[in-house]
């Protein structure tokens, strides 16, 4: 599994298993549908005051290929055990995708 930088994807570790996060257009209407507007989600990233939930949700919502056994409690806990410095990569990469597009 490699990640396409050029396509806004990232690679993420849920355990011990890595996973392509891949900001797809169904995937981002999905985050949006339950986390509202996108923006209002990278201008609170930018902030600081992006929340746990909401973290988990974005990545879950990217998952590319999503095994039927990946819960999204395995996507918070990989996400807690890594720590926000950890998943900062992946979540900049998304969010650089939103922001700017292919």
């Amino acid at each position: 599994m490699t990640a396409n930088a050029l396509r806004g994807e990232a690679a993420f570790r849920i355990g011990g298993r890595a996973y392509l996060l891949r900001p797809s257009f169904a995937a981002l209407v999905a985050a949006e549908s339950e986390l509202g507007p996108l923006f209002a989600l990278v201008e609170r990233a930018a902030e600081g005051r992006l929340g746990l939930g909401e973290l988990a949700a974005l990545f879950w919502h990217c998952v590319q290929d999503r095994p039927e056994t990946l819960t999204r409690d395995a996507v918070g806990e990989a996400i807690a055990q890594q720590g926000l410095a950890g998943v900062t990569p992946a979540l900049r990469m998304l969010l650089g995708q939103i922001l700017q597009g292919r």
